[in-house]
């Protein structure tokens, strides 16, 4: 078991295998900002790792970027790990743009869900936020998402003040009457709009507030081990979604944290907010060393804070959420 000083076992990873992606949303990558040349893990060595992992307590691999689609052997990286031992959970976190040509044969390699980023449903303001103009591409997605049964499909929602916070009624209809569950995620003082983060800034109870036009009950939902406030919103006409707010910042859940992230590049961050601590690649190539990876990853733990920094270090899309 893989364990920080502090007792927090890490059963869940979140892995980035690029850090390369066609969006350029306003809160994830700076102006200017391009995909490190460095050394990227090849599927050869995503698959010892995740295995090595596997056989000391982790059992959930959530697959991230940059974009994981812009690797053209992701569906190889999906079949392999989904015959690793061990884990009882592989998903993945995308853009959704290229979604719809894939989800069918992500599925049958063996992918079991997927969140899919989607900040508005107008179109303009799509491609302010994202830089691109690719909503109708999204929204084809998350159509192929359900039908391949990449369920349960969730929508994620980065709450903006000033860019999207007037459009969560919209969202949680459409999730309502998609069936999926949607999670609205406060903004974090990282990346280019932490310098601006104060300003646009909006708490899980401003964002309930706002819903309130939509919304006529709040049902709590049984706490789990995701981070996400969980309810079942209640609204008109008998109808209900499932919603979660990811609250890092309002109501931080560092004392159940069970993450482990690791960036294309190698780099270990026991916290997604704080610098990365050493690298597993030293220990992948030339030829994969069992020990060498237990000592970076022991030494990575045990510099885990207790609580996330009150700004953070990296680049969104270096890392991966």
């Amino acid at each position: 078991m893989i364990q920080d000083s502090f007792g927090r076992a890490a059963q869940y990873l979140r892995l980035s295998i690029t850090d390369a992606c066609q969006s350029r949303c306003i809160y994830c990558r700076p102006a200017g900002w391009s995909a490190r040349p460095g050394p990227q893990m090849s599927a050869d060595e995503i698959v010892a790792l995740v295995s090595h992992l596997a056989r000391h307590g982790v059992n959930k691999v959530r697959l991230t970027g940059g974009e994981p689609t812009a690797r053209r052997d992701l569906p190889e990286i999906v079949r392999r790990l989904a015959l690793v031992p061990g884990l009882t959970e592989l998903a993945m976190t995308t853009n959704g743009l290229r979604l719809a040509a894939q989800a069918q044969q992500l599925k049958a390699a063996g992918l079991k869900r997927v969140n899919i980023s989607l900040d508005t449903l107008n179109t303009e303001k799509y491609h302010r936020i994202t830089g691109v103009d690719g909503l109708r591409d999204v929204l084809a997605g998350i159509d192929a998402a359900l039908a391949a049964d990449l369920k349960p499909v969730k929508l994620n929602t980065v709450v903006v003040r000033g860019e999207n916070d007037y459009d969560l009624s919209e969202l949680l209809l459409f999730a309502q009457w998609k069936g999926t569950p949607i999670r609205f995620i406060e903004l974090m003082p990282m990346g280019p709009l932490a310098g601006r983060w104060q300003e646009r800034f909006v708490s899980e109870s401003e964002m309930r507030q706002r819903l309130s036009d939509v919304v006529v009950s709040w049902v709590p939902r049984p706490d789990t081990r995701d981070p996400a406030r969980k309810y079942y919103a209640g609204m008109t006409y008998g109808r209900g979604v499932h919603v979660g707010f990811i609250t890092a910042m309002s109501c931080p859940f560092c004392s159940g944290c069970n993450r482990l992230r690791i960036a294309a590049d190698g780099s270990i961050y026991p916290c997604l907010m704080d610098k990365p601590c050493g690298s597993v690649l030293p220990a992948l190539r030339p030829m994969f060393d069992p020990g060498a990876l237990d000592a970076a990853l022991a030494n990575a733990m045990g510099r885990k804070p207790r609580e996330h920094p009150a700004c953070a270090c990296g680049v969104m899309t270096e890392i991966g959420g």
